[in-house]
């Protein structure tokens, strides 16, 4: 049966086969694509296309790549076709969520040994953010990550770094040495004249009060930089 130009393709209205809720009850969420579960947050579609189709549509807009969705904020997801404020939200929120447990599922207790591990702790936090954010990670003399901490949250082009807050905390979970980590949403990785002044200047704090500073990494998207690798710690 043809459906009317004024009804929106919902859900509910296709064949049992190709509902994205009865297929992730039927055989668990992992059997559905990125696409379908957009489509189960925002519900419907238009009077053009369906919620799957939208959804295929609002990833084309990103190459399919999840972590340039993060991204977006309200005003951009709305300016999408077929895109009200209440399915940007539920976007929005859908995303939070997932960027929330990856940073609960950061492990304390990791051992670094090299900057790719660092990297593999922070990427999933950091990646797909649309500002600047700076960390600390927090070492034993075992190089065991007792504690991490966001410092700071800016723009797109820069954030405000507290030295003394940094030291502070080092000195409360006694700590021996720290890594710095910050983001580049832009996806440029070299780093900029603010990012080596604020490492010597976290160096030159860190001998006076015995904790040295071992990297400082920036991370853009799938990949990162790193001072120590690069001689410049």
């Amino acid at each position: 049966m043809k459906m009317a130009n004024s009804q929106k393709f919902r859900i509910k209205d296709w064949a049992l086969e190709d509902r994205p809720r009865e297929k992730l009850i039927a055989k668990g969420i992992g059997s559905l694509s990125d696409a379908e579960l957009i489509a189960v947050l925002i519900g419907s579609g238009n009077r053009h296309e369906s919620a799957v189709d939208l959804s295929r549509r609002i990833l084309q807009g990103v190459n399919n790549n999840l972590n340039q969705l993060g991204k977006k904020n309200l005003k951009s997801l709305t300016a999408i076709k077929g895109i009200g404020e209440a399915k940007a939200v539920s976007i929005m929120a859908a995303l939070e969520l997932g960027r929330r447990r990856k940073l609960a599922d950061l492990s304390v207790k990791t051992k670094i040994k090299e900057s790719k591990m660092v990297f593999e702790l922070m990427q999933p936090v950091l990646s797909d953010l649309p500002h600047e954010e700076f960390w600390v990670l927090y070492l034993n003399r075992a190089n065991t990550v007792i504690d991490k901490k966001r410092i700071s949250q800016g723009g797109i082009s820069g954030t405000v770094i507290d030295v003394r807050l940094i030291m502070k905390n080092g000195i409360e979970h006694l700590a021996s040495s720290v890594i710095l980590c910050h983001n580049h949403p832009s996806g440029n990785l070299k780093p900029s004249e603010a990012d080596l002044k604020i490492t010597e200047k976290m160096k030159k704090a860190g001998d006076i009060l015995d904790i040295k500073v071992l990297d400082h990494l920036i991370i853009a998207d799938n990949t990162y930089f790193s001072m120590a690798d690069e001689g410049l710690i």
